[in-house]
């Protein structure tokens, strides 16, 4: 969430910051509410004042037992009148703070201007340009081929986009996920968490899935939580509503989860396979850090993600989000996307952003600096990483002419095979 005060101060460079992810944004709305909101508190205030000095002047009458009874009756008036603002000072609050949490966070002054994908800007390739001597098959017909995940039984269970991993599947999904932890969890200094699955509104709010992008959340009404689109929500909630100690930074945490996603927005895109479903496991990232380190940190995200495709004997290339490509809640960020040589295209299989303050603010997270004083912390997230997309290109990459799949050296001690035949 922007503060409200850098609106204040400077609502015309807030607002041009802004179109540059999305120029239907106006301010006007929240700069007139705000007013008012503040004129109201002022009123209540000098109420208030008002009040607390005609209940001195009543108890000095009372004590010279002289006190008329009007006056009682002015004080019990002045008492409803400010019940009634009061209620009107809380309704205009929440209505400021509603509108403020539809408003995306301002991009980084280093992020590419640009309005779709095709303005991003491509800031590594790590290609071996190794191309494959016969005609590659899809990821679709390799697990079919192989037996490795049945698309129809899990349509059949759950319906579309709820794939059913089996036999040497499930054993090399399970071994991604174990790969992924182990590598993040030895390399790098990571408190592992395993985090529920369901979460309350609030916490959604904090991440900025909600009030946005509730139609892409499966809700349970009658409990009114959601299931995870990511372990970014739980994980970044951890420290919701709490100070923390200079010493704490930064603080790391790693989580393994499934996630869910409805694709509501997905209509016309591609839904084939493993490319886009309702169900998958991702292995998330996320940092708390002091303000002036999240940019290097943002850096070293981004390597450690990538490093795993590099192990993974993966294609890839990370891409830097241009201001109208960015995610709602996202200062900057980077694509991690490798090549599937099946699909003939690139599929994004991770995303590192820097969120700075903007969920720090919606979720009360804060710190105390080295002058003692409490500001809010950044926060920082990447996928490390989502599965199925993972999978597609590595047995699309990693497929041999005789339909077999060569396991990366990585992934043997996880697997016990060397190949699946």
């Amino acid at each position: 969430m922007i503060s409200i005060q850098k609106i204040r101060d400077d609502k015309s460079s807030v607002a041009k910051e802004l179109s540059k992810k999305d120029k239907s944004i106006s301010l006007d709305n929240i700069v007139k509410s705000d007013s008012e909101l503040r004129d109201l508190t002022k009123k209540l205030n000098d109420l208030q004042s008002e009040q607390n000095k005609q209940s001195k002047e009543i108890g000095k009458l009372k004590s010279k037992k002289s006190a008329d009874k009007s006056v009682f009756e002015d004080l019990k008036k002045l008492s409803n009148t400010i019940k009634e603002l009061e209620n009107e000072q809380r309704t205009k609050s929440q209505q400021l703070r509603d509108m403020l949490l539809q408003i995306p966070n301002m991009p980084h002054k280093s992020v590419p201007i640009g309005e779709s994908p095709i303005d991003n800007v491509i800031s590594k390739e790590c290609s071996s340009k190794k191309e494959l001597k016969f005609k590659p098959k899809s990821h679709v017909d390799i697990v079919k081929d192989l037996d490795l995940i049945d698309f129809e039984i899990g349509a059949k269970i759950s319906g579309t986009g709820f794939p059913l991993y089996k036999g040497n599947g499930a054993l090399l999904e399970r071994a991604l996920i174990n790969f992924m932890i182990d590598y993040n969890l030895k390399n790098y200094d990571y408190t592992e968490i395993f985090p529920p699955f369901l979460v309350k509104p609030g916490s959604a709010n904090t991440t900025g899935q909600l009030p946005k992008f509730g139609e892409d959340m499966y809700h349970i009404e009658k409990d009114d939580l959601y299931l995870i689109p990511t372990a970014e929500v739980p994980l970044t909630n951890i420290h919701k509503d709490e100070i923390l100690n200079l010493s704490d930074l930064p603080k790391y945490y790693l989580a393994y989860s499934g996630c869910f996603r409805r694709e509501a927005g997905s209509y016309g895109k591609d839904t084939r396979g493993l490319l886009r479903v309702h169900q998958f496991n991702k292995v998330e990232l996320v940092k708390f850090v002091h303000p002036k380190d999240s940019y290097s940190e943002l850096e070293s995200l981004t390597k450690q993600a990538a490093k795993i495709l590099d192990m993974l004997d993966l294609d890839y290339r990370i891409v830097e989000l241009c201001s109208g490509d960015l995610s709602f809640a996202a200062s900057k960020c980077y694509d991690l996307e490798v090549w599937a040589p099946g699909e003939k295209k690139w599929l994004e299989v991770s995303s590192c952003s820097n969120f700075e303050d903007f969920q720090a603010r919606r979720g009360n997270i804060k710190f105390r600096d080295e002058n003692n004083k409490i500001n809010y912390v950044h926060t920082l997230n990447g996928s490390g990483l989502a599965t199925p997309r993972v999978l597609a290109a590595l047995l699309e990459t990693h497929q041999t002419k005789d339909g077999s799949i060569s396991i990366p050296s990585s992934l043997q001690p996880y697997t016990g095979l060397a190949e699946i035949k």
